[in-house]
């Protein structure tokens, strides 16, 4: 009965939190706000989460899990690992950029443990959000560092002949610069939503250009 309290005041906590920063986005969620709206005191939410910031990413990632279930779809057409590591990038930058300030909580946090401990517990909670991958996509989604999740479908390039292995973290580092770089864009309202999808996919086919090492035909 104890777990099963404590599971039902976390959920009940991260779907409080969800809620609240799609009605007044993250800056401007607090932690007296969130027991408000859960229906408990505030002081209860650290017996189950550290401080806000943690318990912002679990609100958070509840906002990305349209975009998790989504791969399967984008990547549907998909005939080798090339296709796959700029498809992922595709769907991600769709959704990304919809939700600047969420993407930015949860793949640029402050957060004081290694924030794959978090992504774990996070679909442990809720498995459901996860989705049933390719066994590479699966293992990406399961990563919580940024550059780790993008080694993923890297290495795969790698181990089809697409890129040679010295040039995989140049790949990987460059396309994260990239995202990083028009995020930061459009949450400052410098560049439109459509304007980033286009130029991030464009500056990504010019990078993996340079590192080809075969034939390669891009889908787009």
């Amino acid at each position: 009965m104890g777990e099963m309290h404590k599971k039902l005041a976390i959920n009940h906590f991260i779907n409080a939190a969800d809620e609240l920063i799609n009605e007044m986005g993250i800056e401007k969620v607090t932690i007296r706000n969130i027991a408000q709206k859960a229906g408990y005191n505030s002081a209860t939410i650290y017996n189950y989460f550290e401080n806000l910031d943690h318990l912002i990413f679990f609100g958070a990632m509840k906002n990305i899990t349209d975009y998790a279930l989504a791969l399967n779809s984008y990547l549907a057409d998909s005939k080798n690992a090339m296709d796959r590591f700029l498809m992922v990038w595709e769907c991600f930058f769709n959704y990304a950029y919809l939700k600047p300030d969420i993407y930015n909580a949860i793949f640029f946090p402050k957060l004081p443990k290694h924030i794959e401990e978090y992504v774990s517990e996070f679909y442990s909670l809720f498995p459901e959000d996860l989705g049933i991958h390719h066994d590479t996509i699966s293992t990406m989604l399961l990563k919580g560092n940024i550059h780790d999740r993008g080694m993923t479908t890297v290495m795969d390039c790698v181990s089809e002949g697409f890129i040679e292995s010295h040039n995989a973290d140049k790949l990987n580092d460059m396309t994260l610069l990239i995202f990083e770089g028009m995020l930061k864009r459009v949450l400052r309202g410098t560049v439109n939503y459509e304007n980033a999808k286009t130029k991030s996919m464009d500056y990504i086919k010019v990078i993996v250009k340079s590192f080809l090492i075969k034939d390669y035909n891009f889908y787009f």
